[in-house]
């Protein structure tokens, strides 16, 4: 099955399931991924996104000391599939004993990526293109914006996944 790489472009609350949304868009395209995650999940990548450090590394950091600590690199996350509204990754992470495929969650693959630069990919299949007709907004909106430009204390980082709507980014299903 074809693989896409594809990068993080948004993040939001969906109110009626009280679910964070990370939106992964094709690299060099308009179709997207929505990929419903856990808070923690949410706030780790929004900083990882933001270059944020906290004062006690959480588990991303920590994960990441632990792969470049032994040596190793993380050379792909892949999201495999979704199946029963779950999604599925892989890490392909570079070792001493060769290349390891480890079995992981999603959210907690992309804010390893994002913390050791690895690309993202995701099947053809699993690629959606939403017409601006449905409510989708912009994937270039900058209220949604996780370049990095700008630095957010927690406080901001909180008030900004806080207030973000459905409707800001769309109507997704998985």
């Amino acid at each position: 099955m074809p693989m896409i790489e594809v990068t993080v472009v948004r993040l939001g609350l969906d109110s009626s399931s009280n679910s964070y949304v990370v939106i992964l868009r094709e690299k060099d395209g308009q179709r997207l991924l929505p990929i419903w995650i856990g808070q923690p999940e949410a706030e780790s990548i929004v900083n990882a996104m933001n270059q944020i450090k906290p004062q006690r590394p959480n588990a991303h950091d920590l994960g990441k000391a632990f792969i470049v600590g032994l040596g190793g690199a993380l050379r792909r996350v892949t999201i495999t599939r979704v199946e029963n509204n779950t999604y599925y990754a892989e890490m392909q992470i570079d070792g001493f004993n060769g290349l390891l495929r480890v079995d992981a969650r999603p959210s907690d693959s992309i804010a390893l990526a994002l913390r050791l630069g690895a690309p993202i990919f995701a099947p053809q299949e699993l690629l959606t293109t939403f017409d601006s007709d449905e409510g989708t907004a912009d994937a270039d909106e900058t209220a949604f914006d996780l370049s990095g430009e700008h630095e957010l204390t927690a406080e901001q980082l909180k008030a900004y996944l806080e207030n973000l709507r459905p409707e800001d980014f769309g109507k997704f299903t998985p």
